[in-house]
């Protein structure tokens, strides 16, 4: 178990153009709505993934070990300065990127 960890936070959203196109706006907003309710987040946590629910963190303490986490924000002053630093041309990842094969 590592010490610390990336709080990992990806975007969920609604695409309006998408949603009128298909006219499934409403299927949308419930999906959205159902993620972060208790029973979504206990979805969530059967599976594995860390809820952000107080109550259901709480209930599945034992799965989910206590690790200091931090955000890309918080250490890498936001996602593109992380990505022009570590993944844009020359950046860490090409430095340390040993190609098999070749």
């Amino acid at each position: 178990m590592p010490s610390i960890s990336i709080l990992a936070e990806p975007a969920v959203t609604i695409i309006d153009k998408n949603v009128d196109k298909h006219g499934t706006r409403d299927l949308a907003q419930a999906y959205l709505e159902f993620l972060y309710s208790e029973t979504g987040q206990e979805v969530c946590a059967k599976h594995y993934y860390r809820p952000q629910n107080a109550t259901v963190a709480a209930k599945y303490a034992a799965t989910f070990q206590q690790v200091d986490m931090f955000t890309i924000e918080d250490v890498f002053g936001g996602w593109q300065p992380a990505q022009k630093k570590h993944f844009g041309e020359g950046g860490t990842f090409d430095q340390i990127y040993q190609p098999q094969g070749r």
